[in-house]
């Protein structure tokens, strides 16, 4: 079995959104062959809690606003660490880049094909690793940092 047309253009739709939105590492997995609840997984994170619910808002208005589609479920929104978007065809994961790191949801997957992504979702990846270094040279700059 491979993803339907429908997880494709969701999937594609939904990576749009969060790329759009600044998200980090957006990768795609076709997981049809392995789970028989949903076509494809989406994975996508950014840096801080606040960036999390803005992509997790933005995939779900653009999802609902160009394909009429809605989540039959929604995990995760109060902390904000791990949002779970379930659209039955794909399953959208939002992590915060500490949670993407610890839970290494691409581990679990890295045996699935991958789906091809819009250019701008491709672009984000390596974001989180950017992101990390540049945080870690601000906090050692900073008064009192990192002495060594």
């Amino acid at each position: 079995m491979t993803a339907t047309d429908r997880s494709i253009e969701l999937v594609t739709t939904a990576a749009q959104a969060a790329a759009d939105k600044l998200a980090h590492d957006i990768v795609a997995y076709d997981v049809s062959d392995v789970l028989s609840i949903t076509d494809a997984f989406l994975l996508a994170s950014a840096p801080n809690d606040r960036q999390v619910k803005s992509i997790v808002d933005e995939i779900e208005e653009r999802l609902n606003k160009e394909l009429g589609a809605k989540p039959v479920r929604r995990e995760g929104d109060r902390e904000a660490r791990w949002v779970l978007l379930d659209y039955v065809d794909i399953v959208v994961h939002v992590q915060h880049s500490e949670e993407r790191v610890f839970y290494a949801l691409e581990r679990l997957w890295k045996d699935c094909p991958e789906l091809e992504l819009p250019e701008d979702a491709k672009a984000t990846r390596g974001k989180a690793a950017e992101h990390a270094k540049l945080q870690e040279a601000e906090e050692a700059a900073q008064p009192g940092g990192d002495w060594r």
